[in-house]
């Protein structure tokens, strides 16, 4: 064992102890910020009032909010009224300790083999490139792993929020995503060292290639630089392009696709909150990378959707946690992920030609669908339902539905002067007999208001 080994020991400790500290705020983030409609009050909610047993309605003491030990010391119960406290506290502090000890296991890869020097190999960073920003030189590898791992740590602790409050309410309230996109927007700008690639760049010899087989009108696309000399002389202006590059691709792909299976399918197809939620991770790993990310999703949801189809029978679904995990699973094998991309975004100005013609293939994708089910006789639009007329009837019956009772509102006479015939009429005799303790005289006796004077013949 070297000297300086439990000292890497125990920083992944603190690192676990941070994510249990962060899950129990999260706790406080998934089940506050749903209350709110704006973002304004989203936020302002986090901090008032103070942490109360919803049964109670007792202040829970600082003792018994320290993450998982407060839980286990409980018995998983409220102190003072014996309710049952839900085991997903725990579990999701639980669960973002070990989610932060992975990424920072594998963004940071400490030196285990060193005596005395702490040291990490950014070569080993799972998060590394050959285009990355380790080139810039402007600060130290260890420094710029450490403050690339806190800008993902932002990421991901936004993530889990967004994912659980997603799978409650299929909702994305803005204040799981607009905080970090700011924070991302900001730190990229200021530092100049948080994308993963720059934000422009193409291979001159793969296009040199494709100009034999692309037409004329194309070959204006294939010439200029390999590396613009601006993103090395003003690294911080690149760093802040990057991150809006980033915002606005990953927003706008998820909008394009809203907007075509709403022209198309008539319904909506991806929710707002998704807009904001790929807008939030573009603006903290950039364009090339959301792009990535936004045709990943779709295979982590494959299985999970297909059986969900099948036995649940629901059609909607929510789609944030799936862009959740691709976003985890490009952070952790980004070096196996992007030699297979990069030939993609080599292609410099003909990488925006290639996503308009994504784009019109989705809509021509969608309209093949829609014809398929009107040749086989399936409705096109299955949830429009005819609105039916309201008829003076449907509204009789409606307000006698609404008020059972003949006497509701009103004040109840006397049971002589009352007619039989109505209480019989709605079954409510014997329920009256039994209220009220019935009339003084029989029911068949009484006759409506009015007809008291008159005679029978």
């Amino acid at each position: 064992m070297s000297p300086l080994e439990p000292f890497q020991w125990m920083t992944i400790v603190w690192v676990f102890v941070l994510g249990t500290c962060l899950g129990s705020f999260l706790n406080v983030c998934i089940y506050r910020i749903p209350r709110h409609a704006d973002l304004w009050s989203q936020l302002k909610g986090l901090g008032s009032p103070p942490s109360t047993c919803p049964k109670c309605s007792n202040r829970i003491p600082a003792r018994d909010n320290i993450p998982l030990l407060g839980w286990l010391k409980l018995g998983g119960r409220c102190r003072f009224c014996r309710t049952r406290i839900s085991f997903r506290y725990p579990a999701i502090e639980l669960f973002n300790g070990l989610l932060l000890v992975v990424l920072y296991w594998f963004e940071v890869p400490l030196d285990f083999e060193s005596s005395w020097q702490f040291t990490a190999d950014i070569v080993h960073s799972c998060v590394y490139s050959p285009r990355g920003p380790q080139n810039a030189e402007l600060m130290s590898d260890m420094l710029l792993m450490h403050l690339r791992f806190v800008l993902h740590l932002v990421l991901v602790e936004s993530l889990v929020a967004a994912t659980f409050i997603d799978l409650d309410r299929m909702e994305i309230p803005d204040a799981t995503t607009v905080p970090a996109m700011l924070v991302a927007v900001v730190a990229s700008g200021a530092s100049g060292v948080m994308y993963l690639v720059p934000v422009w760049f193409q291979d001159a010899a793969q296009l040199q290639s494709l100009a034999l087989i692309l037409p004329d009108a194309l070959h204006p696309l294939l010439g200029g630089s390999s590396n613009p000399a601006w993103i090395a002389e003003y690294p911080r202006l690149h760093g802040l392009a990057a991150s809006l590059a980033g915002l606005v691709v990953g927003g706008g792909s998820v909008w394009t696709v809203r907007i075509i299976g709403h022209a198309i399918l008539r319904r909506e197809a991806m929710g707002f909150g998704d807009v904001v939620l790929m807008a939030m991770i573009g603006s903290v790993i950039g364009w090339q990378p959301v792009l990535v990310v936004f045709f990943l999703a779709p295979v982590t949801a494959l299985v999970i959707v297909v059986v969900q189809l099948v036995l649940r029978r629901n059609r909607e679904f929510p789609y944030g946690p799936y862009l959740s995990l691709a976003t985890l699973l490009l952070l952790l094998g980004w070096k196996q992920i992007w030699p297979v991309a990069e030939p993609i975004f080599s292609l410099g100005l003909l990488v925006p030609v290639l996503g308009v013609f994504t784009a019109i293939m989705l809509a021509a994708c969608l309209a093949l669908v829609q014809g398929a089910k009107l040749l086989l006789g399936i409705p096109l639009y299955p949830d429009e339902q005819p609105v039916a007329e309201w008829l003076p009837a449907d509204q009789l019956g409606y307000l006698a539905g609404e008020n059972v009772d003949a006497w509701q509102g009103r004040w109840r006479m006397p049971a002589e002067t009352r007619w039989g015939g109505e209480a019989a009429s709605r079954g409510q005799q014997a329920e009256n007999i039994w209220r009220y303790g019935g009339a003084s005289r029989p029911s068949s006796s009484l006759r409506p208001p009015g007809t008291e004077g008159r005679r029978s013949r």
